[in-house]
């Protein structure tokens, strides 16, 4: 009798549920149970409802804050682990702590670095993920890491708007290098924004690097927190005679008075992920990053190459 491998099955944690059961269903199987019990100091534990005994499970959970949503999918995963799953792979649309993936000043931590070593020692086996805030990430992590990029999702949506002279704008320096991907293959004009900060979401100074004027602009980042440095990007490229600007970030924080900067801002559309669950609004467009997660999901479990996800 061959020994045939069972069923992959994918669990959700409950930040990422809504995001959870899209993905299944574009997989093609049901979103597996999981039922979390609560103590009354706010310690929590969660079960899964069925076997996972030999199977390859997909655990999905951001990270973004409050760390609760870090240490349930920790939970998970070594709950997968003493159950005697054969693979873990934990999908992290969206991998929180990365933007402190370095020393900036001493006696700081490297957290994206601890977030990895705490993956792998509860046991994941390997890690799924997007738009990492910086791609070599990908280096603290010791088992194979699947480093997707949003703008598979999001220029079928750019291309689909057939704006005349389009360009593409980086909010930061940091960010040349996505603005100059997403400008190759929109074959469009690229412009950057330089800025100091006074403090972390409190910028001092900004200044733009290139021509808007008579411009369709599209700024592009990996995420969007408190919109302080996008709105104000956007308004000052309008005060340069942009004819519109719009926004693609991956990765919805959208923490303090986003929605209001947003709200109040020139800026005509916030296109994001749900990576990152949002609230309503009418400046926003959300586009589902399910099917992709979902191809490459697939392709890993038939052990096929996932190269063809890769835009940029």
């Amino acid at each position: 009798m061959p020994n045939i491998a069972p069923t992959p099955k994918i669990f959700a944690c409950k930040q990422s549920e809504e995001l959870g059961k899209k993905i299944a269903d574009a997989f093609g199987i049901p979103l597996g149970k999981v039922i979390t019990s609560h103590y009354s100091d706010g310690e929590f534990q969660p079960s899964f409802e069925e076997s996972v005994r030999g199977s390859r499970v997909f655990l999905i959970g951001s990270t973004f804050p409050n760390s609760d949503h870090l240490m349930e999918l920790l939970l998970m995963i070594d709950a997968a682990k003493r159950a005697s799953a054969r693979h873990i792979t934990a999908v992290l649309p969206y991998f929180g702590w990365a933007r402190q993936d370095r020393k900036d000043k001493p006696r700081v931590p490297i957290a994206a670095k601890l977030v990895a070593k705490m993956l792998e020692t509860a046991g994941a086996t390997r890690i799924i993920t997007m738009d990492l805030h910086a791609d070599q990430i990908q280096g603290f992590f010791e088992k194979p890491v699947d480093h997707l990029f949003a703008s598979t999702i999001f220029l079928p949506y750019l291309r689909s708007l057939e704006l005349d002279n389009l360009t593409i704008a980086s909010p930061d320096m940091g960010g040349s290098k996505r603005a100059y991907a997403y400008s190759k293959f929109l074959e469009s004009d690229v412009v950057i924004c330089y800025k100091q900060r006074e403090k972390a979401n409190v910028i001092s100074y900004m200044e733009l690097i290139g021509d808007v004027k008579g411009k369709n602009v599209v700024l592009v980042d990996d995420m969007v927190d408190t919109a302080g440095t996008l709105t104000a990007a956007a308004d000052l490229m309008m005060e340069r005679g942009a004819l519109s600007v719009r926004a693609v970030c991956t990765h919805p924080l959208l923490s303090g008075n986003a929605y209001e900067r947003i709200e109040k801002s020139q800026m005509l559309e916030l296109i994001v992920s749900d990576s990152i669950p949002t609230k309503p609004h009418s400046k926003i467009r959300v586009i589902s990053c399910a099917n992709l997660f979902a191809d490459v999901m697939l392709s890993v479990n038939a052990n096929k190459s996932i190269s063809s996800k890769f835009l940029m």
